[in-house]
């Protein structure tokens, strides 16, 4: 696991200088604390910063072939490596090293621009083969590391996180349709970024860059095959899960570092810890998040888990400063970023990294074996939609009565949201149980309202590009490419990184997003169950007070801390003052929204807090001169972690 970050010269006789790429690396240190490396060759410049993981000794980057003929700097593991380092060494390579890095320019060398198509695992990396003077720029199946890049005409920047971009010059501009998309869904999808100048290498694709220009191909999509006439049973298909999430969460476990396990309470952290049990890692350590707020509160279904395989747990809850924390989280993240489950997931991580410098999380769960409200919410509207008009007619007006709560996804909220959009199509239906400010809500917003295409446009295409027949493996496909990626990866990410630990995901591996592809739908959403299949695999290990029980997760009670510890620090970073400095939103439209979520009005919270972080972000990177300063791991302070707890259950 590290940092990487390099520029390619496009201009006849272009040198790189080697402080460019150093200066850019540095502030990548908190990938990678352990190690820095860099390559400088004429036109072309690689570093990395490097988090010793797999060959602790001689697992150096960058990384060249026998000689030097062919580089390569990469962030992320290869999980079939030493499968893939028999057969190469069978076609006559020698390696130097131990590395799963190694493998990677020996690849190349035997497949060509193909060799992505043999890699198992997650990464963002780059080949330089100085022979053709070409560069390669790869990310992996869906998108599980972050690699973004610059392509002006005169040089082509790439880097692990766009901080290191921002050291070489590269213009600030906001891009304005990426600001509309994330005022929408609270993140920045797609393959922009909120800067114009940079952009994201898509999930998927290779970017082959020369002198002669920058041409982008996909080399994966995810297929959804057509059901056998006859089906297999249910068993079987559970059967056949088990055996294939055992064998992938085994591979996710190979470390030369102590390694452990994100556990929320939930169905897919547990089935991480119950399969991490029946392979014999010990110790097993897992570490949970909890809050003072009741509803926010699962650290009790954590501690069933935790006593169940006896592992040794360890607990921590969490209030906010948010002084300190916020911008830490904006200085991570580089871009706007509204999911303020990230607040846990920094935590988590940093409570983690004090134990271990690995650690395995349940994301992507949900996307893939069907885990979300918002599946169900669609069985329901497909017969909320054929009762006749007049008989619902009254039924909106009335939820809209309902009084507003600050609990967890109350029933007001979700009641609300689904009368709104129970009548849309199914993606745009999809996208408005999600939105974080609707079309008009953001025409309102603006300052000045810009020319740009809806975020709903993102979910229809995703809709459309999807070959499966039926509606619900259309809905996760537009969260497998849109929502995971874009905002569960990063946030995943980003948010361990800056601590300077490497999570992995196992349910995100493209073995299982592809076995689950090739499920009937109703072995995902059965009736009203959700992730029918995956309980139904783990029935009998995982306790069933977790595989009934309400979907978890690191949910954050936001709306409550907005009226109370964040509540100044609101009304300072959106005093009208300052959002009319700014010049993007009416200062007006924000303060009345900020009084009607106070006076419980209304339930504004994901509203307040996706504007609070961009006016942090703007303060941080529009207003603020270029950081150059490394971004280290913080220590856990009294303001932010209310009490931790360890514990190591008997077994």
């Amino acid at each position: 696991m590290c940092g990487i970050a390099g520029t390619l010269s496009l201009e006849p006789g272009g040198r790189v200088d080697a402080a460019t790429v150093r200066r850019m690396c540095r502030v990548l240190a908190h990938r990678g604390p352990d190690d820095e490396g860099v390559h400088v060759d004429r036109e072309l410049g690689m570093g990395m910063r490097r988090l010793k993981i797999i060959d602790l000794a001689t697992g150096r980057q960058p990384m060249a072939n026998e000689d030097g003929s062919v580089w390569t700097v990469f962030n992320g593991e290869i999980y079939n490596y030493r499968e893939l380092r028999r057969t190469l060494e069978q076609a006559g390579h020698r390696f130097a090293t131990t590395s799963d890095t190694e493998v990677i320019v020996h690849l190349y060398e035997e497949h060509g621009e193909d060799f992505v198509q043999h890699l198992t695992g997650m990464f963002g990396l780059a080949v330089w083969d100085a022979r053709r003077r070409v560069l390669l720029l790869a990310r992996d199946r869906l998108g599980i590391k972050p690699l973004y890049y610059v392509a002006d005409g005169r040089r082509v920047l790439f880097a692990s996180e766009i901080k290191a971009l921002l050291q070489d010059d590269v213009s600030r501009e906001v891009e304005l349709q990426a600001l509309d998309d994330y005022l929408a869904l609270g993140y920045v999808p797609g393959s922009q970024s909120i800067f114009r100048a940079i952009r994201k290498v898509p999930p998927g694709h290779l970017l082959r860059c020369t002198q002669a220009g920058v041409v982008e191909r996909r080399y994966w999509s995810l297929a959804y095959p057509a059901l056998p006439a006859r089906p297999r049973s249910p068993a079987d298909y559970a059967e056949e899960l088990r055996a294939l999430l055992r064998r992938v969460t085994a591979e996710h476990l190979l470390a030369d570092v102590p390694l452990g396990v994100f556990l929320s309470g939930g169905v897919d952290s547990s089935t991480l810890v119950a399969l991490m049990r029946e392979l014999d890692v010990d110790p097993l350590r897992t570490f949970s998040i909890g809050f003072d707020e009741r509803s926010y509160n699962e650290l009790d279904g954590a501690g069933v888990v935790a006593r169940t395989f006896g592992t040794e747990h360890h607990e921590l809850v969490v209030r906010p400063d948010a002084a300190a924390l916020l911008p830490e989280l904006v200085r991570a993240l580089d871009e706007p970023f509204a999911d303020s489950s990230a607040i846990p997931v920094y935590c988590v991580a940093r409570l983690a990294r004090q134990h271990v410098t690995v650690a395995l999380s349940g994301e992507g769960g949900d996307e893939v074996f069907g885990g979300y409200l918002t599946y169900r919410a669609y069985k329901v509207a497909t017969a909320y939609r054929r009762i006749p008009r007049p008989l619902t007619a009254l039924l909106p007006a009335l939820v809209r009565r309902l009084p507003t709560s600050h609990r967890r996804v109350s029933f007001d909220y979700k009641a609300k949201r689904f009368v709104e959009g129970a009548y849309l199509p199914p993606a745009d239906a999809h996208c408005w149980w999600k939105l974080v400010f609707s079309p008009d809500a953001r025409a309102t917003l603006y300052a000045r309202a810009p020319a740009v295409d809806d975020a709903a446009r993102l979910y229809r295409e995703a809709w459309d590009g999807c070959g499966a027949p039926d509606a619900l493996t259309r809905l996760q496909h537009i969260d497998l490419t849109v929502y995971l990626p874009d905002d569960l990866l990063v946030k995943a990410d980003r948010m361990s990184m800056a601590t300077s630990l490497e999570v992995r995901v196992p349910f995100v591996d493209h073995r299982v997003v592809e076995f689950a592809a090739g499920l009937p739908p109703d072995l995902k959403v059965h009736r009203l169950t959700t992730k029918y299949i995956l309980k139904r695999a783990m029935a009998g290990t995982v306790p069933s007070r977790i595989l009934s029980g309400k979907k978890r997760g690191f949910n954050v009670p936001i709306a409550s801390w907005l009226t109370g510890d964040l509540r100044e620090m609101v009304h300072d970073v959106l005093s009208e003052a300052r959002v009319r400095r700014a010049g993007f939103f009416d200062p007006a439209a924000v303060s009345a929204m900020i009084r009607a979520h106070e006076a419980r009005e209304a339930d504004y919270s994901r509203n307040i807090y996706a504007l609070l972080m961009f006016s942090l972000w703007c303060d941080e990177y529009l207003r603020a001169p270029a950081r150059s300063e490394e971004v280290r791991p913080c220590e856990a302070t009294p303001a932010t972690v209310a009490g931790v707890r360890v514990a190591v259950s008997g077994r």
